[in-house]
């Protein structure tokens, strides 16, 4: 189940308010252009912004929308292990088929604690749980050894892992266990990942090229390497423009150059820069895999 393209899915707004019929349309643009897995109320979905209400509203379209077709795993995870295990339980009542759970942020916890705080969440939900490692945003790397230890939990099913590490992808996917599957959680590390034996991508990027995402990975898995490569250095100035400023503010912008979704961001995030303007639209001008909604 935890294999291919996964999409770290934007949240479309408009005027200040969830815009339900773009997220309807995102979720049937995913599948259409075969985005294996569907994540959203994540970073790149700017969960931290959504009340508990509009957060669980954005859950219930995606996965009324999809229709089994795709799973979908919902983000629930936040710096409260009380509040992210409400969120969880709530999302699983709405028929979500995983949970991701980012490590807490702020917190600044030692590994024991990231550990208490999984295994809390893994004793009160029966739902699959995605760990989600990114300490850029967290200020905490979960070690290899906490992951693997978290691996052995009945509910943690999977890592999407955003250290940027190759040496501690090998490490989890060493010890961890066939059964544990590890993700990319950097569209610029998916190909090196799984060429460790990663499964596939939680991605930024496909919000804006799922096909050629989904056909990366796809391509690797069925022994195609040259294609694979080739697709990587043909999304590779797509991805790097993604993160030119705090995602997703570069992902949002795009996708309303084309014609996805309004890129209307909340607070405190701000529109992209002129500059950097500039730099994405030459970087989607450059790239053919883009896709707008109609394809």
């Amino acid at each position: 189940m935890y294999s291919g393209s996964f999409v770290a899915m934007i949240t479309p707004f408009k005027n200040g308010k969830l815009d339900e019929q773009k997220i309807a349309e995102l979720t049937e643009y995913h599948i259409r252009n075969g985005t294996n897995g569907l994540v959203p109320c994540g970073t790149t979905g700017e969960a931290v912004t959504l009340s508990d209400e509009e957060h669980l509203r954005v859950v219930q379209i995606v996965i009324e929308t999809a229709r089994g077709r795709v799973p979908v795993v919902a983000g629930t995870g936040t710096n409260s292990t009380d509040k992210t295990i409400k969120l969880t339980r709530a999302v699983a009542k709405l028929g979500a088929d995983a949970a991701l759970v980012v490590t807490p942020y702020y917190n600044k916890p030692t590994q024991e604690g990231l550990y208490l705080h999984y295994k809390a969440i893994n004793d009160a939900v029966d739902l699959p749980i995605v760990a989600y490692n990114v300490p850029g945003r967290t200020s905490v790397n979960m070690v290899a050894e906490t992951t693997v230890r978290i691996s052995r939990l009945r509910n943690v099913v999977a890592v999407k892992e955003a250290a940027g590490s190759t040496d501690q992808v090998s490490a989890i996917i060493g010890a961890a266990g066939p059964d544990f599957a590890v993700m990319s959680g950097d569209d610029s590390m998916t190909l090196p990942f799984l060429a460790l034996g990663a499964t596939g991508v939680i991605s930024v990027v496909a919000n804006i090229a799922p096909a050629a995402t989904s056909e990366l990975v796809k391509a690797f898995q069925a022994g195609n390497l040259a294609r694979a490569r080739e697709l990587h250095y043909k999304l590779f100035d797509l991805v790097r423009a993604m993160f030119i400023e705090t995602n997703p503010i570069p992902v949002k912008t795009a996708a309303g150059l084309l014609g996805l979704c309004s890129d209307e961001m909340r607070l405190p995030l701000c529109p992209l820069s002129e500059a950097n303007l500039a730099k994405l639209k030459t970087a989607l001008d450059r790239c053919p895999l883009v896709q707008p909604l109609a394809v």
